[in-house]
């Protein structure tokens, strides 16, 4: 009887489970990309969060599809190399890795105004004289991500075309994968086939 009831109480937590279970791997985040060098430390924070909250929404809007979970862990990603500590990224990462959808949060921003934001401060970023190549990294990453979040925005579009055409297709094993052992290579370079 003690066994009959052991077994029905492990298949019913095995059901329980499964549906709502998905496939999420961290992102590897050891040392920060992004310093002050690049932009100050509470600009840092904002942004952070605000990815953050962007990728918990699109996972729980997107109901935790495959490619919603790809780009979450890459907007996470990014966020952790803005602010290693940042408490919305931490918590939404957490989340996913245990598989749970996160709640839909208000942002600072709704998506439009979002993008037009990324597109703003990569703008800026490009525009800096010195040859930083975290800056240029960063700046590759918030176009990319413009033309994501709001692919009616134009300017975006065609930025993040244009730079595809320019340099190739952003390696994101950069900030998904820091800290492990790779060959070496310049920041959001492709690696060669191979």
């Amino acid at each position: 009887m003690v066994v009959m009831l052991l077994s029905v109480s492990i298949i019913c937590g095995q059901s329980e489970k499964s549906p709502s279970a998905f496939a999420y791997q961290s992102p590897i985040v050891q040392k920060v990309i992004f310093d002050d060098s690049v932009m100050l430390a509470q600009e840092r924070h904002n942004y952070a969060t605000n990815l953050a909250t962007y990728a918990a929404n699109l996972v729980s809007t997107k109901k935790a599809s495959k490619e919603s979970l790809e780009s979450a862990r890459r907007i996470l990603a990014l966020a952790l190399h803005l602010e290693r500590r940042n408490k919305q990224a931490v918590v939404v990462n957490f989340q996913l890795r245990e598989g749970v959808i996160p709640e839909i949060k208000k942002g600072d921003y709704n998506p439009r105004t979002f993008a037009r934001l990324l597109m703003t401060r990569a703008k800026l970023l490009l525009k800096s004289n010195n040859d930083n190549e975290s800056e240029r990294l960063l700046a590759r990453c918030f176009i990319e991500l413009a033309a994501h979040i709001d692919p009616r925005n134009e300017d975006a579009v065609f930025e993040y075309e244009n730079q595809r055409i320019d340099s190739g297709e952003l390696d994101w094993r950069v900030l998904t994968d820091a800290g492990r052992d790779k060959p070496s290579r310049a920041p959001g370079a492709e690696e060669p086939p191979g």
